[in-house]
């Protein structure tokens, strides 16, 4: 009953943020917004710390400082004097920043010695309130609650309506390949593209339509219906079947000029079912999120005809960059320096011996769902000047980070899961139901030829005989996982997931890890 409530309550909630959000003036001047906010970003930083962080001593990030020795005077005085960036690395080295797991309470925080007490909604905005809520994986608790004020949809509009001028999106046919409720990624991307002034023509979901989802689907059909009376014109979604894209590949190949909104492993599907019936995507723009643009997805999609720019988003604090025209090789997007602060920090990535410079971000806007100071997502890249002349360059996005993955966390079509989580299942609970010991099960990510591809490694020690049984066994498990669920149907669907009896791989060290994730990106990482 409770459950009941609680979703009655979250869907009543998402349907009033809808109709705000499509309510909503848009952005008028979305260039001189950017501009603006770039100027005064260091000044908007330090009121927005002042207020949230050292005026609240019950604030996780109160304590670091005290710790740190750092008081605001002296904050303010290093921002003027050396640059935001740099007073954030030396802040680092201090001890003001946050892990992943540190983030997400599953590890304690402690600096210099001292315990600080902390829990994900401590580092809430508290200056805002949303409606429209994202969540993450959470195992077996409710994940991350992101909720968006209008304030902050509408700003990040901003960032949308560059990159349609950059990337000539307007007037063309829209297309979402996407997953519906409990994933937002559709829905949202149908509201967005309608307030930019065009419409989706066609929603083919993926996963989420499957046997099971009929809650979803009735619900993502309710949520849907309703912002079309608000005169959004949102496609009622069209179930693709199981590990068959070609229906998309035509619908797509017959109305040219598409702009398809996708995960970049899904998009190479589409592309993949393009070239086997010989069907020619020439001036198809692929618009990919979710997971690593490797070159090995960007070449199929591009021997298709097509062409494919990922962005960069991060759900806990919104957009992090989107890639320009120019950035047409590799995984690379400008950074959106006016709403974020990134930063490296060269360190090892868990349960391997592999170096990652992770990144570490810092919000800057006001109205951000979180106040974070050098906070881990679990992902890598390397930070460097834009060396483009486009839109995005002569606004002021003038830095931009390339080889994005990700070292703490399971990626593919579009789906995350955190590494810990998934960790747990592999050294606890499929040794506990399908015999053997911590070290016999590994779970591997790797670029196959047309899609990202997951293998669940068992060692014969086990005495398994049937994949299928640890296939299921597997998935079941992830299915447990809070957004696991749907990770469970889409990995099911497109079959992205493979179970090979075989020794697990080993690191250059010779050391077995039972959970080693091949993300794109990560120097040293090797695939089978």
């Amino acid at each position: 009953m409770r459950n009941a409530l609680r979703e009655a309550n979250y869907y009543a909630r998402t349907a009033l943020g809808i109709y705000k959000f499509l309510r909503a003036a848009p952005v008028s001047d979305p260039e001189g917004t950017i501009r603006r906010q770039l100027e005064r970003r260091e000044a908007v930083f330090l009121d927005t710390v002042r207020r949230v962080c050292f005026s609240n001593p019950r604030n996780p990030y109160h304590e670091m400082f005290r710790l740190a020795g750092c008081a605001f005077e002296e904050l303010e005085e290093s921002v003027g004097k050396d640059g935001l960036e740099t007073t954030l690395a030396a802040l680092r080295r201090q001890g003001v920043h946050l892990t992943h797991d540190e983030f997400k309470g599953k590890t304690p925080i402690v600096r210099s010695g001292q315990h600080i007490p902390a829990k994900t909604g401590d580092f809430r905005n508290p200056l805002v309130a949303g409606l429209m809520t994202s969540q993450t994986g959470g195992s077996r608790s409710a994940g991350t609650r992101t909720p968006r004020s209008l304030q902050h949809q509408r700003y990040i509009e901003a960032h949308h309506a560059l990159r349609w001028r950059e990337l000539g999106l307007s007037g063309r046919p829209h297309v979402e390949v996407m997953p519906v409720l409990p994933s937002m990624a559709g829905l949202g991307s149908c509201l967005r593209i309608h307030r930019q002034g065009s419409r989706v023509e066609r929603w083919f979901a993926v996963g989420g339509m499957a046997d099971g989802a009929l809650h979803y689907r009735l619900m993502t059909l309710g949520m849907a219906g309703f912002a079309n009376l608000l005169g959004a014109g949102i496609p009622m979604p069209v179930a693709l079947p199981p590990n068959d894209f070609s229906s998309a590949a035509e619908w797509i190949f017959r109305r040219a000029g598409c702009v398809v909104q996708s995960y970049p492993s899904i998009a190479v599907r589409i592309a993949a079912a393009a070239l086997e019936k010989g069907l020619d995507l020439s001036g198809t723009t692929f618009l990919v999120a979710g997971e690593a643009l490797t070159g090995a997805k960007r070449a199929v999609i591009q021997r298709a005809g097509a062409e494919a720019y990922p962005s960069y988003p991060i759900t806990e604090i919104g957009p992090v960059g989107y890639a320009c025209r120019q950035m047409n090789s590799g995984n690379c997007v400008h950074l959106f320096s006016d709403s974020i602060a990134v930063i490296s920090h060269r360190q090892r990535a868990p349960l391997t011996e592999v170096e990652v410079d992770a990144l570490l971000f810092t919000t800057l806007l006001p109205f951000a769902p979180h106040v974070l100071i050098n906070a881990e997502m679990g992902d890598t890249g390397i930070i460097e000047p834009a060396r483009c002349d486009c839109l995005l360059s002569r606004v002021g996005f003038t830095r931009q980070v390339r080889d994005i993955g990700s070292y703490g966390k399971l990626t593919g079509q579009g789906m995350t899961l955190v590494g810990t989580e998934v960790g747990r299942i592999l050294e606890e609970i499929l040794p506990a139901q399908l015999g053997g010991s911590p070290g016999d099960y590994q779970l591997v990510e790797r670029e196959g030829g047309i899609q990202t591809q997951l293998s669940l490694r068992v060692s014969p020690r086990t005495g398994l005989s049937s994949p299928q049984t640890a296939q299921e066994c597997f998935l079941r498990e992830i299915g447990r996982l809070h957004g696991g669920k749907l990770a469970a149907r889409v990995w099911k669907h497109t079959q992205g997931l493979e179970v090979v009896i075989a020794e697990p791989l080993s690191t250059a060290t010779g050391k077995v890890h039972p959970l080693h994730l091949m993300a794109s990106g990560v120097k040293g990482s090797h695939a089978a």
